[in-house]
């Protein structure tokens, strides 16, 4: 039998029990397209998390309470109260850390901000003037605090935009007092709209000088965070190591493995955010792939199904001279069309959900969100269908190919 043949014999069965093909094939599509759905989400929230990353600069370090492990899977202590005043001052020390040009301390909380009658639930950011550098935050009216309201401690506020919609409505927040903890802090800046990020969502936040946050709102001794800046780039392994040392000393500790906090720069911030992303994405291509084994045994099931319904053909085919590699190779092929098939509809299904998903994120909830066809997932796709129909069609297959012609032509 040739090639061709085999192939128009083949496309030929499928198409007499068209319905059943559609059937059969449902479970691999389903399978394909939560693959490639799930792969190119996968894709997409790490583009966006690490361009969120990349954006506060490559010459960032950033100073953690408690140990962050890279696994995935154990990541511990992110919140404590380890990094204190003394630590700032030391760290400051030129002679601790020669390539240190910038350091802001960061207070993070979080309670309900209230104008007149309005109330809104707010994250309180407390930090230095420094954080508009970083986070390359533009005030669409008014301008952040100084380092001269961060000395004084005082009772001046950012808000973002989400704040300012729902506190004040269509008034002018600039001068406007809001209250926090039944106190008054004047409004100086409001951001403009940035529709949230991987990192933090300064849309619905209240940065306030940090001595104020700690005085007056959250009332800890203790920072969630240090941000600093190296002087360049390539000072930024020294400075960290510098960082290291300073604050292990400040610590008293001997043992680093003992270390209570973690200096994080931003290329290892990179990797460990792309683990978790690329370690979370695997686990649901292997939640998605049960949907692909299911597929295959629904199709070796239906094969099994034909091959008793089409015994009278395949007498009729063995009497007319087919070999049982023929009849083999005729299901197997069928078998493997129908993944095949099933692979290639699931691929465009996920991908156009995807963009869809992808279209939605980024232009209705403004999100830095791009559409990435997973090419992997696709060779991935189509891979696994051809094999799953090698492997389930296999059976059913060589069980068509072992008929006796005289048995199956007198088979009713």
């Amino acid at each position: 039998m040739t090639i061709r043949h085999l192939f128009k014999t083949s496309f030929t069965g499928l198409r007499t029990n068209r319905s059943r093909s559609i059937l059969t094939i449902l479970g691999i599509v389903i399978g394909i397209t939560a693959i490639m759905l799930v792969v190119s989400l996968g894709a997409g929230a790490q583009n966006l998390i690490l361009g969120e990353v990349q954006g506060l600069g490559t010459n960032t370090i950033a100073i953690i309470p408690g140990q962050v492990s890279t696994s995935p899977s154990n990541v511990s202590a992110l919140y404590s109260d380890s990094l204190k005043p003394a630590d700032v001052t030391a760290l400051l020390n030129k002679s601790n850390v020669p390539d240190l040009i910038s350091l802001m301390p960061v207070v993070i909380g979080s309670d309900v901000a209230a104008y007149g009658s309005n109330t809104y639930s707010v994250t309180i950011f407390g930090a230095t003037d420094l954080i508009a550098n970083i986070f390359n935050l533009n005030p669409a009216e008014g301008q952040f605090f100084d380092p001269s309201d961060v000395t004084s401690l005082s009772n001046v506020v950012v808000i973002g935009a989400d704040v300012a919609n729902y506190l004040f409505d269509n008034q002018d927040p600039l001068n406007q007092n809001i209250k926090i903890k039944g106190r008054n802090f004047r409004v100086v800046a409001v951001l403009a709209k940035s529709g949230g990020g991987s990192l933090f969502n300064f849309d619905s936040m209240v940065i306030m000088p940090y001595t104020t946050a700690m005085t007056y709102v959250t009332g800890q001794k203790y920072y969630n965070r240090i941000i600093t800046q190296a002087s360049s780039d390539a000072t930024v392994p020294v400075a960290a190591a510098d960082i290291k040392l300073t604050l292990e000393e400040s610590h008293n500790i001997t043992d680093p493995t003992k270390d209570d906090f973690t200096v994080q720069t931003q290329q290892s911030l990179a990797n460990t955010l792309g683990t978790i992303t690329s370690a979370l994405t695997y686990f649901l291509v292997a939640v998605a792939s049960i949907a692909l084994f299911v597929g295959g045994v629904g199709i070796m099931n239906i094969m099994l199904v034909s091959v008793t319904e089409r015994t009278r053909e395949i007498g009729l085919r063995k009497a007319l001279g087919a070999r049982n590699r023929d009849i083999l190779a005729q299901f197997l092929l069928e078998a493997v069309l129908l993944t095949v098939i099933g692979g290639v509809v699931g691929i465009i299904l996920g991908s156009g959900l995807a963009y869809i998903i992808a279209f939605i994120l980024s232009h209705v909830l403004s999100l830095n969100w791009t559409f990435v066809f997973p090419y992997s997932g696709a060779i991935l796709g189509i891979s696994v269908s051809a094999i799953i129909g090698l492997v389930f069609g296999g059976y059913p297959a060589r069980q068509a190919s072992k008929k006796s012609p005289i048995e199956a032509l007198r088979y009713e």
